[in-house]
């Protein structure tokens, strides 16, 4: 077992950049395009430079360093992304990033050139905790969204991304898309509980589930809350918590895959002796099969135009994200698992419950990811941890898949063409 790359340069660099941003007690809190994002950038960009990368940024702020190949064509693209939830760890993202930074530097250090270019990407607001929606850097750079609207886009705190991104130094000037990717990589902590409940060391991912997130208002009338009998109220508060109960009750219904999250819920005007007159709360549903996703999307329409009458409020309902199911690609996907066999790891494969960047970089060109244990399945949390051990598999998995695709360019091989990913 083992390849080139060396996880411990890896570990140490998760630690330092988990260290920009650092909680205390634990975690992490970067969000994007904050000035704690902006130095964690700095630190990634520093450490691509001195790596050999050739590093640009486009008009997003997603970032690309380049190891170059020897013959000309698109590259093999390693990435995910630095920013991450306000109180996230040190794993989510980062380590796809990082990972792909040690593949190169392996490849560095072993005098190993490639006949394809090697790209490590850090995508821009992956994690959609300050700006709606999620994965809007990749999503931009697969043309998936206006430039112009994502820059308009307006964060939780009132800030327009756009300046925001001016504020910190990565308004960049690569045109979008410019970096052409002949395939995609993404390494991965698995966020959920399944690789460590079964002892399984890799996990294979065939697909990310469709993902909807639906904001919703609720008006009614603020009023006192001892001399207004519940009869006479309209009462936003009240349809908020009736709504989110709802919720449960629609996944459960549904059963299987289904999940849904009541994720924040704000009151106006929020003082305890007054019936609140205004509700925003967000719905969070998601499941791989489209069809059943777009029954609980009926269904929750339902219940908030039942709860709203019942209640005497009004409502409006705004959608913050709508993603499709995803498929990777069946063959890139199969020489993952090939890769993990060869290096003697045992395998699972499953979909992905969160929501990833190589979803977007999958509408463009094959893409494949490469999960590896969550200890207790914890993530989005400070306490999110995965086992040294289980970092360096995954980056084996990683290492040996990145050179197969990029191919080897030595003595022997020189004038040959590389591993065709369309292979299985």
């Amino acid at each position: 077992m083992g390849s080139f790359a060396k996880a411990e340069r890896l570990l140490a660099r998760l630690q330092a950049l988990g260290q920009v941003g650092a909680l205390p007690g634990g975690g992490v809190c970067r969000l994007a395009l904050t000035k704690e994002d902006g130095a964690g950038r700095d630190l990634v960009c520093s450490w691509m430079r001195a790596a050999g990368l050739n590093v640009v940024v486009d008009g997003i702020g997603n970032i690309f360093g380049t190891r170059a190949g020897t013959q000309p064509g698109p590259s093999v693209m390693i990435g995910s992304h630095i920013d991450t939830v306000a109180t996230g760890g040190i794993y989510d993202g980062n380590l796809g990033v990082l990972a792909g930074l040690e593949v190169v530097e392996a490849l560095n250090d072993a005098r190993i050139a490639t006949l394809s270019p090697i790209t490590v990407a850090a995508f821009t607001n992956e994690e959609g905790a300050r700006f709606a929606p999620d994965m809007l850097g990749s999503l931009v750079h697969v043309g998936g969204l206006d430039l112009g609207h994502a820059l308009d886009t307006v964060s939780i705190d009132g800030a327009r991304l756009g300046d925001e991104l001016t504020a910190i130094g990565y308004a960049g000037t690569a045109p979008l898309g410019a970096i052409k990717a002949a395939a995609y990589l993404e390494y991965h902590i698995e966020q959920g509980p399944v690789l460590e409940a079964e002892a399984i060391d890799i996990g294979v991912v065939e697909g990310v589930q469709g993902i909807s997130w639906t904001e919703v208002t609720l008006s009614g009338r603020s009023s006192h809350a001892g001399a207004t009998p519940m009869r006479l109220r309209q009462d936003a508060g009240l349809a908020a918590a009736r709504i989110s109960a709802g919720v449960a009750e629609i996944v459960r219904a549904l059963g299987g895959d289904m999940v849904g999250t009541v994720g924040s819920m704000k009151l106006s005007p929020g003082l305890v002796n007054v019936i609140a007159e205004k509700a925003v709360m967000t719905i969070d549903l998601r499941h791989p099969d489209e069809a059943t996703l777009k029954v609980a999307e009926a269904k929750l329409a339902d219940l908030i135009a039942s709860v709203a009458a019942a209640e005497k409020v009004t409502a409006a309902t705004r959608v913050l994200a709508r993603f499709e199911p995803v498929g990777f690609d069946h063959a890139l996907v199969g020489r993952v698992e090939a890769s993990a066999k060869a290096l003697g790891l045992s395998t699972r494969r499953l979909h992905s419950g969160a929501g990833h960047d190589a979803q977007m970089l999958a509408r463009t060109c094959p893409a494949a990811m490469v999960f590896v244990p969550s200890v207790d399945g914890l993530s989005h949390n400070v306490r999110e941890l995965t086992q040294p051990r289980d970092i360096a598999n995954g980056l084996d998995v990683l290492a040996t898949l990145a050179l197969d695709l990029a191919g080897r360019a030595n003595t022997a091989m020189a004038g040959q063409p590389h591993t065709n990913i369309k292979e299985s």
